[in-house]
């Protein structure tokens, strides 16, 4: 059983469940999977995955998870904890298949305060039934914590040389569950600037902060069902409503910076405590970020860029050197944290919202993110050059 704790998740998505019962309790949306490399799958890995996900139906939150999560979690509020324990993934709303070039295909439709819960333990079980499935050894903690112990070792000394604050963001593209938990082990023991994970069960496990605050979905939820031009703007004004100051950290890229920045009001910027930076040029992003916040006489080095574009230690390093004494920086590193492992190649998977709709009355819309990579949008062609007319950006 892959996933052994309904916390076995990013911390976001608690987060943006609660946002979404808040706000939008009516709300419905559908997630897809999308597989970058166009990898071909057996039917016996098809079978081992839908083993999988029945399993996840097993899962429930425990009572002495509950107890931790309300004194830890402390900003999303004892009712949401509450529900939880009567939450149950439904393995019947999944639906996987393959096609005829043997291409792997996942939907999962739901409220969208339950259907968030679907993207990373989905993710995370294809990744690990995948590496189990080709063969790529290392199934024991000895053999696992051997091959990864020199590449730890740098990383640490890297971490060390630059005092690299960071956190695990790598539950989704895992090797396994064994992976993550053997770095979280050496991390905590070797490294003072690690500073937690954003998968609650093991800051649970292992007495570390839970890291996170929102996804791309949130925008693409709201620019659906309102306006992209607003979508950052009132996603930012309502996630303050709920949270209240807490989780102050806002995503910047669903629609590209330029589009953010518009809707960065002095308000706002004042508000949160930052931003994080996922696609695109962190070095030009974050001059940037200093100008705007310069522009309202906001000091920079009062604010924080967390970066976490599929990064590595040397990369952030480089990112951490060119902003010091200009702006507070830190990291959340994913695959190159939990799939850094000789002979391993990590899979390059993503699972977005598709679909969704505010309430039962309304229309369904698809759903599109555009991000500050050329070539990366998502969403249907004609969806995509509508967000861009009306965003009034080139192409990307």
């Amino acid at each position: 059983m892959i996933i052994g704790s309904i916390l076995e998740n990013d911390l976001y998505k608690f987060s943006m469940s609660y946002y979404y019962q808040v706000h939008y309790p009516n709300a419905w949306g559908s997630f897809t999977f999308h597989d970058r490399n166009n990898t071909e799958y057996s039917e016996q890995f098809v079978a081992a995955l839908r083993e999988e996900l029945n399993n996840l139906a097993t899962l429930s939150l425990q009572p002495a998870e509950f107890e931790w999560a309300v004194k830890t979690i402390h900003y999303i509020p004892q009712c949401f904890w509450e529900w939880l324990c009567y939450f149950r993934f439904e393995p019947e709303k999944v639906n996987v298949w393959l096609d005829e070039q043997r291409h792997l295909h996942i939907e999962v439709a739901d409220s969208m305060y339950k259907v968030t819960f679907y993207e990373i333990p989905i993710l995370a079980i294809v990744s690990e039934l995948y590496h189990q499935h080709i063969g790529d050894g290392y199934q024991s903690r000895e053999q696992l914590a051997t091959a990864m112990q020199p590449q730890m070792a740098k990383k640490v000394e890297i971490a060390s040389q630059h005092n690299l604050y960071f956190a695990d963001f790598g539950m989704r593209r895992r090797f396994s569950t064994l992976s993550e938990q053997v770095m979280i082990e050496y991390m905590k023991e070797h490294c003072p600037t690690f500073t937690g994970t954003s998968t609650v069960a093991l800051a649970m496990k292992y007495n570390l902060r839970p890291i996170g605050t929102m996804a791309h979905e949130c925008f693409m939820f709201q620019a659906a069902v309102h306006s992209p031009k607003e979508a950052n703007y009132e996603v930012m004004e309502r996630w303050v409503e709920v949270y209240d100051g807490n989780l102050g950290t806002v995503l910047t890229d669903t629609y590209t910076v330029d589009a953010f920045l518009r809707n960065f009001s002095m308000k706002l910027a004042k508000l949160y405590d930052g931003v994080r930076h996922d696609s695109g040029d962190p070095k030009l992003f974050g001059d940037r970020i200093i100008k705007k916040y310069e522009s309202y006489g906001i000091d920079p080095m009062s604010k924080t860029i967390v970066f976490s574009d599929g990064l590595d230690f040397q990369t952030a390093a480089e990112i951490k050197e060119y902003f010091a004494g200009r702006i507070k920086v830190t990291f959340g590193i994913g695959t190159n944290l939990t799939c850094d492992i000789p002979g391993i190649e990590p899979m390059n998977i993503v699972m977005k919202l598709k679909q969704c709709r505010i309430n039962p009355r309304q229309p369904i819309y698809g759903c599109v993110k555009l991000s500050d990579v050329t070539g990366k949008a998502i969403g249907t062609k004609e969806d995509i050059a509508n967000y861009k007319y009306q965003l009034g950006i080139g192409e990307n």
